[in-house]
């Protein structure tokens, strides 16, 4: 078996895209492989093929990087043919193969069916994906809902709970790192493991700020006597507006202000017409998955996110 890039031949790139893509995980299609391709977030040194003695190609791995990434970001898709006796050996070994030559471990992002565990075809394809990720060092699993929104879910009016406000970058520092602070999100959990909250939040504000929104989004939320209660991070994605960070402090939580604050967003991407705001958030996060819940998104899909425990 051969593993390389899909860069040795002006073919591989047509031979890549047009590989059959069989199996019950929903792939990409050749459309949207070649669209991202235009828009330098696939290139061909990301997109890697296992091949047979034949040439014929096997398995298919597609990295994901924004258009001035250095480095891949996510695995975006990852086919075996149905015909391969041993899915798990071939895709870890295709993922190592482009681990190797990154000098990198991006995540790996699977979107299912939230009804995929009732699945056998599901739980199976997803079987040999998990154990391929692991045996390629991609060890940690979360499972996230994706939410989305539209219009006709309709936006909340302000009740005067909360007052938002512009910040410098010193008190957004402070409130990530305040924030962090028995959160339940998967991430910032694992995280503070490793580092301090003040290390985290500079993290995150670095992550915040190279996404696509706008650092001038940002909100600070205060109570009317001017006590800092969370904050509103209004950001984008490569294709739609997104909520990106939204919290309140441990002492103000439970009051229903994460319903004021999620608000604020919603409205801020709504009023500059967004026809679309996604959202994402753990399952174990339950509190935070019912205010999305609640303010109309609603779930699109699962991702099981699969990636390396940081040392």
């Amino acid at each position: 078996m051969t593993y390389r890039a899909a860069i040795a031949a002006p073919t591989d790139i047509d031979r890549a895209v047009a590989y059959p893509a069989d199996g019950p995980v929903e792939a990409l299609s050749a459309d949207r492989i070649r669209e991202e391709l235009a828009e330098n977030r696939f290139r061909p040194e990301w997109i890697w093929c296992a091949e047979d003695e034949n040439g014929e190609i096997l398995a298919r791995a597609l990295w994901w990087g924004r258009a001035d990434s250095e480095r891949p970001v996510a695995l975006d898709c990852l086919q075996v043919r149905e015909t391969v006796a041993d899915p798990a050996g071939v895709a870890a070994a295709l993922l190592a193969a482009g681990h190797e030559a990154f000098g990198n471990l991006p995540l790996y992002n699977v979107a299912l069916p939230g009804d995929w565990r009732t699945r056998p075809d599901l739980v199976e394809a997803v079987a040999w994906r998990q154990e391929a990720a692991y045996r390629a060092g991609l060890t940690r699993e979360i499972e996230r809902l994706r939410y989305e929104w539209s219009p006709a879910a309709g936006t909340a009016e302000p009740t005067g709970r909360l007052v938002f406000r512009e910040g410098t970058d010193e008190e957004f520092l402070e409130a990530f790192a305040r924030l962090s602070a028995g959160s339940l999100d998967v991430h910032t959990r694992n995280e503070l493991r490793s580092m301090d909250a003040e290390q985290l939040a500079r993290e995150d504000v670095e992550f915040y700020l190279d996404c696509p929104g706008e650092r001038s989004w940002w909100r600070l939320a205060d109570l009317p006597d001017g006590t800092l209660a969370g904050m509103a991070i209004p950001s984008a994605t490569p294709y739609h507006r997104n909520v990106g960070y939204l919290g309140v402090v441990p002492e103000q939580r439970g009051r229903g202000l994460i319903d004021e604050v999620l608000a604020e967003i919603t409205r801020f991407h709504a009023a500059a017409g967004a026809e679309r705001i996604t959202a994402t958030t753990d399952t174990a996060n339950v509190p935070m998955a019912a205010a999305f819940d609640r303010a109309g998104y609603e779930v699109t899909e699962i991702r099981l996110v699969l990636e390396a425990q940081e040392v």
